[in-house]
This record gives structure tokens, sequence and C-alpha cells, in this order.
């Protein structure tokens, strides 16, 4: 059973490596039948994706509420979803994926993009975030790449 309620206002701050500030705006918050929120879960996530070299948190007020590398995303939440959405390397992946029940298709994404729930296993969640950060830091210019490392 999913339990949902509102919570008048909610401000989650994290400052990564690089100085970056993520502001998530008011949402639902959802809790399985174990007690587990997604706050808590949310949180998480936010650790997890701020501990990337060079990883900021867009402000949800004017733009998807979302972590971003190089200006662009590898992590994405939704107001309406309990998790959030990842880059995998290719449609295939994400089909995979989607059929061993490691996660879903994101909704309003490309093909590529797969939804893990809040309630994943912890590591799962890691590794998929993770691997979304690496295949964004990719695609970026070799440039960008030294601007973010630093090497």
């Amino acid at each position: 059973m999913i339990l949902m309620w509102p919570i008048r206002s909610v401000r989650v701050i994290t400052n990564n490596s690089c100085g970056a500030v993520s502001h998530a705006a008011p949402y639902l918050v959802s809790g399985d039948r174990f007690g587990h929120s997604a706050l808590m879960s949310r949180q998480i996530v936010d650790k997890l994706c701020a501990a990337h070299p060079g990883a900021t948190a867009s402000d949800p007020t004017t733009e998807l509420d979302s972590w971003k590398v190089g200006g662009k995303m590898f992590a994405c939440f939704g107001d309406r979803i309990d998790g959030v959405c990842v880059k995998t390397d290719s449609v295939e992946t994400a089909q995979m994926l989607i059929d061993a029940g490691a996660g879903t298709k994101a909704p309003y994404f490309h093909k590529s993009w797969i939804l893990i729930g809040f309630d994943s296993d912890a590591d799962e969640l890691r590794h998929r975030i993770a691997v979304s950060y690496d295949i964004v830091f990719k695609s970026l210019t070799k440039k960008a790449q030294k601007a973010i490392t630093g090497s």
C-alpha cells in the first residue's frame, strides 16, 4: 500500500564539490508499507548525484527538477513519479533493464531512459546514477571534461 500526503514546505539543499546548490520545490512525499519515505530516498539520490565531479542541481522553479553535468541532464525527477529517471547507453539496454524488473519506462523521455523507483535496491540505484553520469560526462567535449576534472 502506498500512502500519499502533502508537505507544505520542503527545501532540500545540497552542496556539491563545485559549490552548486540544489533547492527542491515542495512535492508529495509517499511511503511504502515498511515506512520508508520518498523524501529520505530523494535526499539519498541528491547525495549520490552531488558526489560526482561537476554535478549541478537545476532550479526546479525554472526548469526540470534534475541533476546535470556540463549542462546536460543525467538524472531527473518528476512531481508525479516516485523515483529518478536516468540515461542508459542504448534503447536495448533500457529494454533489458525494464524486462529484468530493474526499472520502468521513463515517462516523456527517449527510450534509452528508465525510471528507477525510490524503493529500488540502494546498490542498483547508486550504480544506475553513476552509469548515467558517466554516459553524459563522456558525451561532453574534451575541453568541457578537462574543465570539470581540472586535468
